[in-house]
């Protein structure tokens, strides 16, 4: 029976659940702060391994990208934290790239919220004038 999940997804996840419990640990650089690691994936080769994080409180995205660079100059103190977990004959090799989404989904949120309440408003204008006629052909 074909496992569910590949052996790259798992390979993933193993890195994900170690690196979120290793770098507020071990890392202690005051230009990361608190890190969410967002994904992690890995080539079917487990060569590289691409982590995509975002910095809790940081709002600027130079200081996120610059958070990065830290973490990618951490990458080979990293791999030996995985290698001691991981029973693989090589460990992949870490790249942090900073994760837009989130920033683009909240603009994105922002945008939808304010379409609404834009229509909302559209709409409690057409409504007098519409139930209006109805009132006055009761009247009559």
């Amino acid at each position: 029976m074909p496992r569910e999940f590949t052996r790259s997804d798992r390979v993933s996840d193993a890195i994900q659940r170690i690196l979120a419990q290793v770098i507020p640990s071990e890392i202690r650089d005051p230009r990361i702060g608190l890190v969410n690691i967002n994904e992690v994936t890995v080539t079917r080769d487990m060569a590289y391994a691409k982590v995509f994080v975002t910095f809790v409180g940081v709002d600027d995205e130079k200081e996120s990208i610059a958070a990065a660079a830290v973490l990618n100059k951490a990458s080979g103190f990293l791999r030996t934290f995985l290698a001691k977990e991981l029973s693989m004959r090589t460990v992949p090799k870490l790249q942090f790239i900073y994760d837009k989404t989130s920033v683009k989904g909240q603009a994105l949120s922002t945008l939808i919220e304010r379409a609404l309440k834009e229509d909302s408003l559209h709409q409690h204008d057409d409504e007098p004038a519409s139930d209006a006629a109805p009132d006055e052909s009761k009247g009559e």
